[in-house]
């Protein structure tokens, strides 16, 4: 029964269908931002702020989340977490002030805050070892698929429906899924006590206390922020407002950008995985993926409203070589500290991007009200510069941490 196929679509689906609202939601924003800001007169710093929030619940709930799955299953903790996001999103999609839509999209990140983690957890508990690359596959090809809907089908709803209508039929299917995932997901048996509470925090301290985590941290970190910030919001309004695109055309762009993404996630775990059999080291395939990804950004600052589909479908495409490091930390840490080290990580990753989603926003209002004729475009090729900028001092330090190291 364990291996079996009807397991394989009990476990696996429904999480999938989680793990697919969770980056649905997640990216929405950058395509609904026009209705946002014409609906609520919202300014850049409030758009930010407003999408932002989903980063912030997210990240601040990592630390406890891994706790909770150890104790309480994934089924029974992501089932629970899926209730809140629908609430979250029956409160967004029915708030009427920018407060009541930031709770509502702060309830929306926590909600999704364990759609991968307690996945993983969960195929671990029922599949072999053999079929995890498929299921985790899946699962990560879901959360593609929900970034694909978040784009040109939502601009394609959007003419027959308003955004409060569209996000009370989220929350429904949110609420849905929720009950599937608790019906249909079997109970794992019991096969190891959970640590103590306290010898679990021990073990999160030990992670943030390793050179070797902040060695390669500080640049998957801007890197990872840099792209969950521009594509969960900014890409659009860039698209919209500098290059001067139509919105059907922009959504375009945006749908060109989640599946070149989903082509990244698949194929950069596959060269990583090859890559001892031609003499190179996973991490080598990490640093060049980051690296290429700022040579992206930086066409984008240069030739991005000349060539814009070809510049964000290679952001996509780079952009996911920043979920390497996840897999080498795993690796470089004892097999008890794997959960707890990619928990720390997405901590610092998701407030990040919190900071870079939110922090955009501020700076374009700020450099609009500063007046000189500084223009919008202007305003958007600082942010991103200033993106840019702190991932190639995190490559610097990488290097010269390593090079210390090595005199150690």
């Amino acid at each position: 029964m364990r291996h079996s196929t009807a397991i394989l679509l009990r476990v696996s689906l429904p999480f999938a269908l989680g793990y697919l609202l969770s980056y649905l939601f997640r990216v929405v924003n950058a395509v609904i931002a026009p209705e946002l800001v014409r609906d609520l007169a919202l300014h850049p710093s409030d758009l930010g702020l407003l999408t932002a929030a989903y980063f912030f619940a997210f990240a601040a709930f990592q630390l406890p989340l891994g706790v909770l799955l150890d104790r309480f299953g994934p089924r029974r903790v992501e089932a629970l977490l899926l209730v809140v996001a629908g609430a979250g999103a029956l409160l967004f999609a029915h708030g009427e002030t920018l407060f009541a839509l930031v709770i509502g999209r702060a309830l929306i990140g926590l909600g999704v805050s364990a759609c991968l983690m307690a996945a993983f957890k969960a195929f671990a508990l029922w599949h072999p070892p053999e079929r995890l690359p498929l299921v985790n596959g899946i699962q990560t090809a879901a959360g593609g698929l929900g970034a694909l809907l978040a784009t040109a089908p939502v601009e394609g709803a959007l003419r027959l429906v308003d955004w409060r209508l569209l996000f009370t039929g989220l929350g429904g299917a949110t609420l849905l899924a929720a009950l599937l995932l608790y019906l249909l997901v079997p109970e794992p048996p019991l096969t190891t006590q959970p640590l103590p509470l306290r010898q679990q925090f021990a073990g999160v301290r030990q992670v943030f206390a390793s050179p070797a985590f902040w060695r390669l941290t500080p640049w998957t970190v801007a890197s990872q922020a840099a792209f969950l910030s521009l594509q969960g919001l900014w890409a659009g309004p860039w698209l919209r407002e500098v290059v001067g695109l139509r919105r059907e055309t922009a959504a375009g762009i945006l749908m060109a950008t989640a599946a070149s993404m989903v082509a990244g996630f698949l194929l950069w775990g596959a060269v990583a995985a090859r890559a001892p059999r031609h003499g190179l080291r996973p991490l080598t395939v990490a640093t060049f993926g980051l690296g290429l990804f700022i040579a992206v950004q930086l066409a984008i600052l240069l030739v991005g409203r000349d060539y814009p589909l070809i510049c964000w479908t290679l952001f996509g495409f780079c952009g996911t070589a920043g979920i390497l490091p996840y897999a080498l930390f795993s690796q470089a840490f004892p097999a008890a500290l794997a959960g707890r080290v990619n928990t720390g990580l997405n901590v610092l990753v998701f407030f990040a991007a919190f900071a870079a989603q939110w922090g955009i926003g501020a700076l374009i209002d700020a450099w609009l009200a500063s007046g000189n004729g500084h223009t919008l475009a202007g305003a958007y090729q600082l942010a991103f510069a200033i993106l840019v900028g702190l991932q190639v001092a995190g490559g610097i330090w990488y290097l010269l941490a390593g090079r210390l190291r090595s005199t150690d």
